[in-house]
């Protein structure tokens, strides 16, 4: 059996959470490594209100990408997982649970995420 650069089997899901304190709220992260691509949930409670998904595309330079479910007016786990197909040349599937109330929380989480990405690109 070949095993990869993580020591795990082809094809095999592989979690990774982590949590940080950000403007003096607990987020949760929650990675799940998929054969291409990965599922990120970012949270401060069990919910699943949204799901979007952005992968590369050929054709234009911008990832494509679609709201799954959830409140088409929230544009958050669109840009979100558009900004991390573009960065990790992956399909990526976003859960964004986090109320729009501070803005300067959303850029805290996202640099949050690319800081674990840099750490840890085994598990994405």
């Amino acid at each position: 059996m070949n095993l990869t650069e993580n020591g795990a089997a082809p094809g095999t899901i592989t979690v990774h959470n982590f949590s940080e304190k950000i403007l003096e709220q607990v987020i949760h992260f929650h990675v799940m490594k998929l054969n291409d691509g990965f599922f990120l949930w970012v949270g401060t409670t069990a919910v699943l209100s949204n799901l979007a998904v952005s992968m590369n595309s050929k054709y234009d330079s911008m990832p494509l990408s679609s709201l799954v479910m959830g409140d088409p007016s929230d544009t958050a786990p669109n840009s979100l997982a558009q900004r991390l197909a573009k960065k990790t040349k992956k399909q990526v599937f976003v859960s964004y649970n986090i109320p729009m109330t501070d803005s300067n929380l959303s850029l805290l989480v996202e640099n949050r995420i690319k800081k674990e990405l840099e750490r840890h690109p085994e598990h994405f």
